[in-house]
Parts: C-alpha cells; sequence; structure tokens
C-alpha cells in the first residue's frame, strides 16, 4: 500500500516524531472507547455517561460514580496492542520524542513507552481527598466499600480529568513544545472533538501530519497522509511488530 510504504519512508528519515492519540490506540487492546456505536457514550444507564464522569456528579453521589467507573473504566486484563509496542519501539530507536494520549489506561507505560504525556490523567494514580495520601490502582479495585476510603476516612478520587475539571497546564505546554517542534506529527484513534485537547495540533507547524483513523475528522482536509485502518496494523507494519 503507497500509504504504508509513505509513512514507513518518513519515520525511517526522521527523528523527530510525536504521537498524539486517542481512546481508538487501545479499542485493540479490548479497552471501550467513549463515541463509536458500541462505546461508552452509547450504554445505556440511569445517567448520561458524561454526567457520571463529572466533578459535580463525583461530589454528590460518589457510589454512583464508582459504580460506572469501576464497571467501564477499570478493564481487568487489558495488555498493550502492537501500537503501543511500536511506540515504544520507536522511542528506544530514537525516532519518538513523546506520546501526547487522551487515555488513561497507562498502556503505553506498560509497553516501555517513557516519556507519556497523559493529558487526561491515569486510573494508576489516585489520591485521598482530605489528606492527599496515594493509593494505587490494585487498592481501588479491592476496597471493600463501594467507594474507596483513605485510612483517615476521606473518599479517594482517581487523578482523572473529570467533565467541568481542567487539564493540567503544565503538561499541556510541554504537549505544545513537542508538537511545535516535531518534524513528523502521527496521530491515532481520535474523532478530534474533544477540546482544549484537540487543539493542539494547531501547534503543528511541519508538512508530515498523518491521521491514523478509521473515520473522518476536523482535520482530514489539513493532513498530508490519512491511512484508514486499524492502528496496531499500521504502526506493526512500519515498525516490524508482529
Amino acid at each position: 500500500m503507497y500509504e504504508i510504504e509513505t509513512l514507513k519512508k518518513w519515520i525511517d528519515e526522521s527523528d523527530n516524531i510525536v504521537f498524539f492519540g486517542g481512546a481508538g490506540v487501545s479499542t485493540e487492546s479490548g479497552i471501550p472507547d467513549f463515541r463509536s456505536v458500541d462505546g461508552i457514550y452509547n450504554m445505556k444507564y440511569d445517567y448520561p455517561p458524561e454526567q457520571i464522569l463529572s466533578h459535580s456528579f463525583f461530589v454528590s453521589r460518589p457510589d454512583e460514580f464508582y459504580r460506572f467507573y469501576r464497571d467501564k473504566m477499570l478493564v481487568e486484563g487489558a495488555k498493550p496492542n502492537k501500537a503501543h509496542k511500536a511506540l515504544a519501539k520507536l522511542e528506544a530507536e530514537g525516532k519518538l520524542r513523546a506520546v501526547i494520549t487522551q487515555n488513561i489506561d497507562g498502556l503505553h507505560q506498560a509497553a516501555g513507552s517513557r516519556e507519556v504525556l497523559e493529558l487526561h490523567g491515569a486510573v494508576a494514580r489516585n489520591h485521598c481527598q482530605r489528606c492527599g495520601k496515594f493509593y494505587d490502582l490494585e487498592a481501588i479495585r479491592t476496597a471493600p466499600e463501594m467507594v474507596p476510603r483513605c485510612s483517615c476516612g476521606g473518599i479517594i478520587k482517581p487523578d482523572v480529568v473529570l467533565y467541568e475539571e481542567g487539564l493540567d497546564m503544565d503538561l499541556m505546554d510541554r504537549a505544545v513544545g513537542y508538537i511545535a517542534n516535531a518534524d513528523i506529527l502521527i496521530i491515532g484513534g481520535t474523532s478530534l472533538n474533544v477540546y482544549p485537547a484537540a487543539g493542539l495540533i494547531h501547534y503543528y507547524r511541519g508538512h508530515k501530519l498523518v491521521l491514523l483513523n478509521r473515520g473522518v475528522t476536523p482535520m482530514d482536509s489539513r493532513a498530508d497522509l490519512i491511512i484508514r485502518d486499524k492502528i496496531g496494523e499500521v504502526l506493526g507494519q512500519v515498525t516490524g511488530i508482529e
């Protein structure tokens, strides 16, 4: 395929690649995305997922929040797929500078990536709202009560960015820096509809903007290369990951 060969050539010639990814990167690991036909936003609950995953709902109904969070946001047994492994390989080879992700699953780090900017936080990090004590993911999974509580009695909150909460601006500034200076910007598995994260790509100044996405995005007309196939298959082919 011409597109695959073009991408491989660009990657072979570059040592300044940045990857920006969304939920579609992890669907091949069995983690549901949000906006597809089978995504989280199309599932039926007593409250809309957008409401459940909001700061105000967490504060007012932590029991309902955690019922949804445990059921749909914590996927047991998920492993890095070929996309995660390929990106880790590119970083190890000195080609990829950073992975900027909207995902909270930690699979990039599990695959071996080191420079991962998690714009929306991570399920692996949790803190008591009262005393600030840290808790890992296993503590949330094995908590005896629906709402996990700290030894001090405070409610533990996942370090994930909920609706109504702002992004970490220091992290955003780092992401802007990577994107603005990138030779190649590869975007994969995101509808590019979630702001402010989606707005980051406007800082890209280069001429090798690659979109790896099964569906149409608002940035298609700006892309220099579009490949509508599974991200893992594409990146697996160009990096030799089986």
